[in-house]
């Protein structure tokens, strides 16, 4: 891309100031700044305008207020700005406190609201999927934008495309600014990006997209990779140049990617290859259990002879890792992690539980747990209670049952409160494993997840962390030490062994890559019933978990291992069949009677 600004600046005679560049960030704008400079000087650069889709919209707002003399509305540019907001409103629609997961769950659903141009009945839906009235807090947190005359980056974008579609002057006044427009990255262009770059570009069409459908892998951030597949019907006479070879990995892993990833359907229909011989075979390490691999992982990371990630679907499978690292003080980097494990419901259920074990007189965590704990209590009659307990400097459940004729509770809340103080009382005396399989199967919890259709992922996190401590109470420790050493925890740039989600590592390369916890119901986070009866929309979230573990093989430079663990895996399953040869299958099930390829 930068190649082809130089010539149409330089050879075609096209003014640089007539020529806009679009790309993902703000840091990508820099960096293709700069590249451009480096190849064809400081002058030549100098009309040239690299930019965000926000920035321009951001440019179109400003545009049409000097011209129309109307204020528009300020920009928030900080998220603490709205947190406050924000967790009010889910306080409100869903009666719970918002943790910091929940909060980033909710600001993600209204991004992708906007930026897929969702209609009414399409946001209604996501309530089901998500299991959260997101709905309801999308429309409550519009109305109070409107009302303190504020937007987001993404209000920024509707409010341009609006003007765009409104007012034609100040349409054609961009599109006469802009005559050329080149966008990279544009697998990972939202809808609202999309149409907002088809308005620019006009009759005259001056349109260039770099970008690969195979690599789009951002949909829960709305990403929309159709795009590229109706580039030809939506600009008709376009031309479509495919670019299949590959110049990171060994002609092994690249096939095997190759033959993997052309299984999705909705893709151009390309082969890559490389002009690199064939390298290692790939590996599929058969381990007895996933425990197993943080063993093997263990010995790699004790001596990499090379650059070395471990690539993941989700940060929750880095936490046991980074756990036995950290106490073995076996150095690693972390790439862009987000440690929202610690703040998720399922956590803080769980600490708040073992909490109560310890702390009986607490009384706002009993009140966050008691519905979820089959206590039968009524919203109203916990707050009583909770309130007497405050005041009186008493435990909670001790509280609850000196007020039964007071509440009018009945026999069977009684027994359950009963029950729920034998539980806590029995706790502090056993394992933290114990503990765990106490709350999930004999207090309640489980049952509460399974009603609510809440997966036990996180729960498996914990049950993984709680074998390596003794005592509960030590496992509320270890969570807390973990959560402040990995938030602070400063990376050795020289340092070998990285851990990165496969989302993180999506355009970087490491000359070994392992992928880690590839199973069904992890990653994939589901299981296709049937590969040939999908809808569309099924057919396109299946489609991208595939494109995510095709951007983590393609990550390998020279050695690529993908651990098998009990339970099915679709993806190993139809990389055996799909690429065969190219394949070793190693058993070595505990972990440490091989050493590990490096």
């Amino acid at each position: 891309l930068v190649t082809r600004l130089g010539y149409m600046t330089q050879c075609c005679g096209i003014r640089p100031e007539n020529v806009l560049t679009l790309t993902y960030t703000v840091a990508a704008t820099r960096d293709m700044a700069a590249r451009f400079r480096t190849f064809f000087g400081e002058e030549a650069a100098a009309g040239l305008q690299f930019r965000t889709i926000n920035g321009v919209c951001a440019g179109i707002l400003a545009f049409f207020g000097r011209s129309t003399g109307k204020t528009m509305f300020s920009l928030v540019t900080q998220e603490k700005d709205t947190a406050g907001m924000l967790g009010q409103i889910f306080q409100r629609v869903t009666g719970e406190y918002a943790t910091e997961a929940d909060l980033r769950l909710v600001r993600t659903q209204i991004a992708y609201i906007k930026n897929m141009m969702l209609t009414p009945q399409e946001i209604a839906a996501l309530d089901d999927t998500l299991h959260l009235k997101i709905s309801h807090i999308y429309r409550l947190y519009q109305e109070q934008m409107r009302k303190d005359r504020r937007m987001d980056y993404d209000d920024q974008m509707v409010h341009a495309l609006a003007i765009l579609q409104r007012y034609p002057q100040v349409l054609e006044y961009i599109r006469s600014r802009y005559q050329y427009i080149c966008v990279d990255e544009a697998q990972d262009t939202s809808r609202i990006q999309h149409e907002i770059i088809a308005l620019l570009s006009g009759e005259r069409d001056n349109l260039f997209m770099v970008g690969d459908e195979d690599q789009s892998i951002y949909g829960f951030r709305a990403a929309y990779p159709q795009a590229l597949l109706e580039f030809g019907e939506r600009h008709p006479g376009a031309r479509i140049l495919l670019t299949e070879e590959n110049f990171r990995s060994d002609a092994n892993i690249v096939a095997a990617a190759d033959n993997f990833i052309r299984k999705n359907t909705l893709r151009h229909e390309k082969q890559m290859r490389t002009g690199k011989t064939d390298g290692a075979q790939v590996h599929i390490q058969e381990l007895k259990s996933r425990a197993a691999q943080y063993s093997w992982l263990r010995k790699v990371a004790e001596s990499p002879r090379a650059k070395t990630a471990v690539l993941y679907r989700d940060n929750d499978s880095m936490i046991p890792l980074a756990d036995l690292l950290e106490r073995e003080g076996i150095p690693f980097s972390l790439r862009s992690a987000d440690f929202l494990f610690f703040t998720s419901r399922i956590v803080q259920d769980v600490k708040d539980i073992i909490g109560l074990a310890y702390a009986p007189k607490n009384a706002d965590a009993f009140f966050r747990v008691y519905y979820k704990l089959g206590t039968y209590l009524s919203r109203k009659q916990a707050e009583i209670i909770c309130a007497a307990a405050k005041k009186e400097g008493a435990a909670v459940i001790d509280t609850a049952l000196s007020m039964e004729d007071e509440l009018d509770l009945s026999f069977l809340v009684m027994k359950n409160l009963r029950s729920l103080r034998t539980h806590l009382k029995n706790m502090k005396a056993e394992t933290a494993s114990a503990a765990i399989s106490r709350i999930t199967r004999f207090m309640g919890y489980g049952d509460y997840l399974d009603n609510a259709g809440i997966g036990d992922g996180k729960l498996q996190i914990l049950r993984i962390l709680a074998f390596r401590v003794s005592s509960p109470e030590d496992l509320l420790d270890r969570l807390d030490y973990l959560q402040n050493y990995l938030s602070e925890k400063e990376n050795d740039p020289g340092c070998r062994f990285i851990l990165s989600t496969i989302h993180s590592s999506k355009g970087l390369e490491y000359d070994a890559v392992y992928l880690m916890d590839v199973v069904d119901g992890i990653f994939p986070a589901e299981r296709p019933q049937s590969l040939r009866n999908m809808t569309r929309q099924e057919r396109e979230l299946y489609e991208e978990e595939r494109r995510l573990f095709y951007v983590g093989m393609t990550r390998a430079k020279s050695y690529l291992c993908v651990f098998r663990i009990p339970g099915e895996s679709i993806f190993i399953e139809q990389l055996e069949v799909a690429c065969g040869r190219l394949f070793v299958r190693c058993d070595h099930g505990d972990g440490h009677s091989a050493a590990p390829a490096g």
